[in-house]
Parts: structure tokens; C-alpha cells; sequence
């Protein structure tokens, strides 16, 4: 695992971003063709992005809060501005100038991230430990797609290429049989708790399913390597 686990999730979310943004009638404030949920979700999930990568104390997490505090600007406005501060955030990823991410990829504690997130869980942190887990689910995907030749890729209606999500590999990989349809509707539900945690969703599902989760997606992707 390395920092493209990290540069991973904000491209997701850039994505998400400018498909807002090409169904917007009006750019400079993303109204016009979007619903206010579009926008919501896309702000939430830059803001809990950021705070995973860069904690909740650096001033990319900061300068989102300072944009969300903001009362005389519309939801538009504050997303595009958000994504300013994720695409700075990406830049310096990628260029290796977090120092705090480059000490927890080399922590002797935390040797890959399922160990993390069973850290997680034993301090009683369900939630991101859910998060965690299925997000270390779906680049595993993403790498069996590249192993076995199965594109990553797709074309959206308007004949853009965007990246396939979780489910999509899912199915495209139990196809090549790459695994048993019985790990794909196990895949399926993993991904459905993965969903729930990343949308807040904290109550459809309990701590004990998290630790069978966590125990489940080690093996898979033992037997899958």
C-alpha cells in the first residue's frame, strides 16, 4: 500500500466533482441541472477525504471549514472552492510533501492498513474503521481488474471516461472468474457497510459485523493475491 491508496479516494471525488460540474447550466456557481444532494454529497465527502488524509488539524481541513462557515455564499460556491483545496491537497500528495502521510506508511504500528483499521475497531472507532476497511476493499478490486486485464475504466453518456466503481469490478471480475459468485455477493455486502459508514449512516450496521468484515476481507484478498 502507498500514497496512491490516498490519491485514489480524491480522484474519486474530483470525478464526482466534474460530473457536477458539466451538468451545471451556470459554472460560476454550480446551479442550474444539479440538486442541492448532488452538491451536499460532494462536500461531505471532500471534507471527510481530507480529514483522513491530512487530519483534522492542517490547513487544508482547516480551510474547508473556514468555506463551510461561510454564511453569504451559496452551496455551489462553497464546493468550488472546496475542490481547490482538494486538488492542492492531491498536488502535494502526489509531490510527497506530507510528511505526516509518509510517517504513517512507514509506521512499524500500522505495517498495512487493515492493521490500522483493527486499531481502529479495538479503540472503538466502528465507523472509520468501516470506512477503512472497505476503502483497502476496493483498491484490492482495482489491482485484480489491472492483474487480469479487466479495464478500470468506463464511457458515461457522454462518451467520457470515468472510473468504475466498486461494484462495477465486482461484477465485471466474478465474470472472468476471477472469484466465486459467493465472494461476489459477499463483496456486495461489504461495499453496502462501506456505503453506510461513508454516508453516516452508523446504525445499519453493528461492531461485530465490522470485526467479520475485517476478518473476511483479509482472507479474500489472501486468496486472491
Amino acid at each position: 500500500m502507498n500514497k496512491d491508496f490516498f490519491i485514489n479516494q480524491l480522484d474519486e471525488i474530483m470525478i464526482g466533482f466534474n460530473i457536477i460540474q458539466s451538468k451545471a447550466q451556470y459554472k460560476e456557481d454550480l446551479s442550474g441541472n444539479v440538486t442541492q444532494q448532488e452538491v451536499s454529497l460532494c462536500i461531505t465527502r471532500s471534507k471527510a477525504a481530507v480529514a483522513r488524509i491530512s487530519g483534522i488539524k492542517s490547513e487544508y481541513y482547516k480551510d474547508i471549514e473556514s468555506v463551510l462557515d461561510r454564511t453569504n455564499i451559496h452551496d455551489g460556491r462553497k464546493l468550488l472552492r472546496i475542490m481547490g483545496i482538494v486538488v492542492a491537497l492531491r498536488i502535494d500528495l502526489d509531490n510527497g510533501y506530507l510528511k505526516s502521510i509518509s510517517e504513517i506508511i512507514q509506521s512499524e504500528v500500522f505495517s498495512d492498513y487493515l492493521e490500522m483499521a483493527e486499531h481502529l475497531l479495538q479503540e472503538g472507532y466502528k465507523d472509520p474503521s468501516a470506512v477503512l476497511i472497505g476503502s483497502t476493499l476496493e483498491v484490492h478490486l482495482r489491482e485484480l481488474c489491472i492483474a487480469n486485464d479487466v479495464s478500470t475504466e468506463l464511457l458515461n453518456n457522454k462518451e467520457k471516461l470515468i472510473a468504475k466503481k466498486a461494484d462495477v469490478m465486482n461484477a465485471d471480475l466474478a465474470k472472468l472468474n476471477v472469484y466465486s459468485g459467493a465472494y461476489q455477493k459477499q463483496i456486495i455486502a461489504w461495499l453496502g457497510i462501506r456505503n453506510s459508514a461513508a454516508h453516516g449512516k452508523y446504525d445499519e450496521y453493528s461492531t461485530e459485523e465490522i470485526k467479520l468484515m475485517l476478518q473476511g476481507i483479509r482472507q479474500f484478498i489472501l486468496v486472491t493475491k
